[in-house]
This record gives structure tokens, C-alpha cells and sequence, in this order.
């Protein structure tokens, strides 16, 4: 069966009711699609005759509407009484009854409770004139969310992403589907409609709209107040549509996705994304991706930055101190193309991090070279620069002379010391030893490949006269490779003593011995800062103990500083959330 959902849905029901299919008796001389605006549709066809076309008068044209609830009921007058029976005989007689105000009262109560089972409740009814219609009954659709859902919602939320729905259906139902896909709660998010929209000036609409998680009854034109009173908050909105009336909102939004199945090329054109397989799902997966590639890049600068400030800097003393380069021009070169090039490479394509997706959105301005990273690439290049620089000076002695031994040795520890950098800056983070070995297998191969190279380079004649370099013995390495592992004890110091606290909290799983250490570590820091704490909570400081400002969680309104948070999906960390709207 081909077509519209709706239509397809109520096709099945009638024929699991035993409903006659009325389509061959009928002519179809005019139809008003359903639309946001009317929230009704409209056919209009001339009946043949029969029991019910002398009803109706031989041949006359009747109309047929389906619709909300709130529409089609003011537009009744009668309704098909009981006259026992079965169902076909009841559609024969159709004895019509005066609809009275206690029946229009038990309709609303009948489709209030089917709503809040998740129900999509559709009025019916028919008549000759459009205002004088019999009503028809009331038509419960069951539109389960897809497999997955409520899970990629749930590690949206975790991550400080707020989802919210914007929909025509009635409140109830809005709330049920919402309450189970588990972003709204009663009692502590809100529901607003779009009929309240209207009568709300913009800064009204901006005041509510972040304790707002359902949005019922809406337009289109709704959807793009919700859109911009967001982005005025501060919010970085992103917005999921289909139809072409909600390509404003999705050219408005920060990230427009349209959806690739169902959606019109309008929407299309005016989303910054498509969707091709219209999953919700998906959209976790990206979000996901995009994280991990930020973090990424960060991590490819530490690496890069890390060795070229090393290259520089033993170069620059070496300068100044009056001595010889200890890398001639080719070193450097291969260095600089060879070995940084592909682990450097390798790092953009580490595997995604589940931890990534539970830290909040970060600013939209917030930089990538900020204040850690700097840290990382200095205190890197630092101890890169004084163990190169050390074995130079060990090497070449006290009469000055420099030799192809001293620069293989140079030559060699920095290549050594810039591979265990690529081994440290697979995370920020984690200790090399809770990396998974084999979790990136072109950093492998990259760090394989460059070690080959670089014996290639020692030991074979032709390249040894162009690198200018000696072959050195098995010892000579064992010294080389314990000197540049020094490198791994720093970062793994760094890494589980002086591990930046991430808003998430305690998120790495380290070994015993040393989430044993940090433990203890982290308790005599809390006591030493304890006295102070409330000195600076008073003075407006840092929003934790011993935090900076801003590093505390903030509330709606919340300047710098630490605070608590009243409900999750709001602004963390002082960095702008994310909406999601779908």
C-alpha cells in the first residue's frame, strides 16, 4: 500500500472493522488538504444513489472532514445514535441524535484519555453543509518512536543537550510520547501551545522557553518564534523539519537537518544538512563525530606544535650557546615530513571516545589552542628540548668536535622522543596504559613505518651518506628508548595527578594502584583548599573548591562563577548549550 501513512492506517482499520471501502461508489469533485493552519482536511464527493443517496437526496455532493479534535467537534450538530445491531447494519440506518453539550463533554474526556496513552487522536465527520456536520467518531493512531530513540536521547541529555518537540498533536499526547522518550518530566519541564504563543510578546517567550521541553498544537510560524527566542537565550539551536513550510525555521536555525526520505526539496534547500535515512538515531552519531573530531584536532595540535617548538628551540639554544646545529638540514627535513607527517595524520582518525559524548557543548567561540593544550605542547616540547639537548652535550664530550655519532645519537633520541609524543597525544586525557593497543591501527602502522625509516636511515650505506649518520649499537638504543620513555612518565603524571576536572566528573577508569593514588592525591588537595573554599565562594571566585571562574555549573541567569543546577540542559560549565528541536 502506497501513499500517506495516515491514509494508509485508516484504509486497515476499516477493513479490520468490516467497513465496506466506499471509493467505488463515490466521485471525488474537490479536496483541501490537511494543513498547520486549518489542522483539517477536507473532501468533498457526489454519493451515487442507494439507501443512502435518497438519505441525501438522490445525488448530492456531501462533504467528508477529518481533523484535531478542537476544529471538527465546534462544526457538529448530530451524531450517529446506537440503533443495535451490528456494525453494517448501524451504517445503513444511521439514526442521527442531537449532539448535546454533555456529549461534546464525554467526546473531549473520550480523546483526552486516548491522548495520553500516546495516541494520535483524529476526529470524523460529514455532512452537506460545512458548518452542520454529524460527527463521526474519534480515531486513535499508534506512531511508535523507532528502535533506539529514547537511547540516543538519554546520551543527549547526559551530554547537556536539550531535546525539545514541537508538534501538532494535542497536549496530552505530546506529553505521553515526550514522558517516554524520557525528556519530559511532569512537574518540572513545561508544555507550552501555540495558541499561548500568540498572545506572548518575544521577551515573554524568551523568559519561558528554556523550561519549555513540549511545544503542542503549533504552526509553522510558531517554530520559528521557538527558534529565535532560543538563539536569543544563548542557546545554539538545531532543528530537524520535512514540509515546506518549515524551511524558514530551518534556514533561521544554527544546524537546519531536513529529513532525506520524507522531505521536500524546499526543506532541503534550506537545511544545512540532510538526513538520509530520517533516524533520530543519526543525529546522535553525528554529534558524536563532531566531538570526536574536534578533540581530535586538538590533540594533532599538541603533537605538531609539541615537536616543532622542541625542533626550534634545540636549534635556537644550540645557536646561542655557541655550539653546532645538532641536526644538519636533511635531519630536520625528515623530521619534519617523515616522522611528524604520518602519526600526525594517524591522531585524526582516533576512535571516538564514549566519555566525549557526555561532557557538554562547548562555546561557540571557545578556542583550540586554549589553556590545557598550551600546557601539554610546552611542558612536551620542555622535556623533548633538555633530553635531546643532553644527550648532544654527553655525546660530544669536551673537546667540541661534533661527530656522526653525536648527531645519530641527537638525530635518533629526538625521532625516539617524538614517537612516544604520538603515543601521548592519542588522548588528552587518558594514560597511555587505558588506551586499547590496537584501537588505531593506522597510528600503528604510521609509528611502525616511521621507526623502519629512521633504522633505514642509521643503517643502510646510501641513506647513512645522505643523513649523514653512523650505525649504533644495541645498547645505544636501549639508552635512547629509556630516556625518551621519560616522556610517558610525564604525561602519565600529568594525566592522573593534574587531569583538568572535566564537567562529567571522574569519567576515566584508571588501574587500581593508581585510581588509588589520585584518590589520595585529590583528598590532601580538598583539605589544603578547604579553609580557603568559603573565602572564595564569598568573593565571587571559582564555582567548585579550588575551581577557576566559570568552572562551576551555572543556572538560568548565572553569572561567572560556580553555583548548583536546578534541572540538567541548561547552561554547564559557562558553555552554551545545545537544542535540539524535533
Amino acid at each position: 500500500m502506497r501513499g500517506q501513512p495516515t491514509e494508509a492506517a485508516l484504509l486497515v482499520a476499516a477493513a479490520k472493522f468490516g467497513v465496506d471501502d466506499p471509493r467505488g461508489n463515490h466521485e471525488r469533485v474537490s479536496e483541501m488538504a490537511f494543513s498547520s493552519e486549518r489542522k483539517y482536511m477536507e473532501v468533498v464527493v457526489s454519493r451515487q444513489g442507494g439507501k443512502e443517496g435518497k438519505r441525501w437526496g438522490g445525488r448530492e455532493e456531501i462533504v467528508y472532514v477529518k481533523g484535531i479534535l478542537e476544529v471538527i467537534l465546534p462544526k457538529c450538530q448530530t451524531y450517529v445514535g446506537s440503533s443495535g445491531g451490528g456494525l453494517r447494519q448501524q451504517q445503513q440506518q444511521q439514526v442521527l441524535e442531537e449532539l448535546k453539550e454533555e456529549d461534546r463533554m464525554l467526546v473531549v474526556q473520550k480523546a483526552a484519555n486516548m491522548a495520553r496513552q500516546g495516541l494520535r487522536v483524529l476526529a470524523v465527520a460529514w455532512g452537506v453543509d460545512r458548518e452542520k456536520l454529524t460527527f463521526g467518531g474519534l480515531i486513535g493512531m499508534l506512531d511508535p518512536p523507532r528502535p533506539g530513540v529514547r537511547a540516543s536521547i538519554a546520551v543527549m541529555r547526559q551530554s547537556k543537550i536539550r531535546v525539545a518537540m514541537i508538534t501538532g498533536d494535542a497536549k496530552e499526547t505530546a506529553e505521553s510520547i515526550a514522558a517516554e522518550l524520557g525528556f519530559y518530566e511532569k512537574g518540572v519541564d513545561e508544555a507550552l501551545s501555540g495558541p499561548e504563543m500568540e498572545y506572548m510578546s518575544a521577551a515573554q517567550l524568551e523568559s519561558v522557553i528554556k523550561r519549555v521541553a513540549v511545544f503542542y498544537r503549533t504552526s509553522p510560524r510558531h517554530k520559528l518564534a521557538i527558534v529565535r527566542a532560543l538563539q536569543a537565550v544563548g542557546e545554539v539551536v538545531a532543528m530537524t523539519g520535512d514540509g515546506v513550510n518549515d524551511a524558514a525555521a530551518l534556514k533561521q536555525s544554527d544546524i537546519g537537518v531536513a529529513m532525506g526520505r520524507s522531505g521536500t526539496d524546499v526543506a532541503k534547500e534550506a537545511a544545512d544538512m540532510i538526513m538520509v535515512d530520517d533516524n533520530f538515531n543519526t543525529i546522535t552519531y553525528a554529534v558524536e563525530e563532531g566531538k570526536s573530531i574536534f578533540y581530535n584536532i586538538k590533540n594533532f595540535l599538541t603533537f605538531q606544535l609539541s615537536t616543532s617548538v622542541a625542533a626550534l628551540t634545540i636549534v635556537a639554544l644550540a645557536t646561542l650557546m655557541g655550539l653546532d646545529c645538532p641536526l644538519n638540514a636533511m635531519q630536520i627535513l625528515w623530521i619534519n615530513i617523515i616522522m611528524d607527517g604520518p602519526p600526525a595524520q594517524s591522531l585524526g582518525v582516533e576512535p571516538v571516545d564514549p566519555v566525549v559524548m557526555r561532557r557538554p557543548p562547548r562555546r561557540a567561540n571557545e578556542a583550540i589552542l586554549d589553556r590545557a593544550l598550551g600546557i601539554r605542547v610546552l611542558s612536551n616540547a620542555a622535556l623533548i628540548t633538555v633530553g635531546t639537548l643532553y644527550v648532544y652535550w654527553k655525546e660530544m664530550g669536551h673537546d667540541g668536535i661534533v661527530s656522526k655519532r653525536d648527531t645519530t645519537m641527537t638525530f635518533t633520541t629526538f625521532v625516539v622522543f617524538d614517537m612516544f609524543n604520538a603515543l601521548c597525544c592519542r588522548h588528552a586525557e587518558k594514560p597511555v596504559f587505558n588506551l586499547p593497543f590496537f584501537s588505531n591501527k593506522p597510528f600503528l602502522v604510521a609509528v611502525g613505518g616511521s621507526m623502519v625509516g629512521q633504522f633505514l636511515v642509521i643503517y643502510f650505506p646510501p641513506l647513512q651518506e645522505v643523513f649523514q649518520t653512523e650505525a649504533l649499537s644495541f645498547w645505544d638504543l636501549c639508552y635512547i628508548s629509556a630516556l625518551a620513555s621519560s616522556l610517558l612518565l610525564l604525561d602519565t603524571l600529568r594525566k592522573v595527578f593534574f587531569r583538568p576536572q572535566q564537567p562529567t566528573g571522574g569519567e576515566y577508569p584508571y588501574s587500581h594502584f593508581s585510581f588509588a593514588l589520585t584518590d589520595a592525591w585529590h583528598k590532601l588537595v580538598a583539605r589544603m583548599q578547604w579553609s580557603g573554599g568559603a573565602r572564595r565562594k564569598k568573593g565571587g571566585g571559582g564555582g567548585a573548591v579550588g575551581g577557576s571562574s566559570g568552572a562551576g555549573t551555572l543556572g538560568v541567569g548565572g553569572g561567572g562563577g560556580g553555583g548548583s543546577n536546578d534541572r540538567s540542559g541548561l547552561v554547564m560549565g559557562g558553555e552554551e548549550e545545545e537544542a535540539m528541536i524535533v
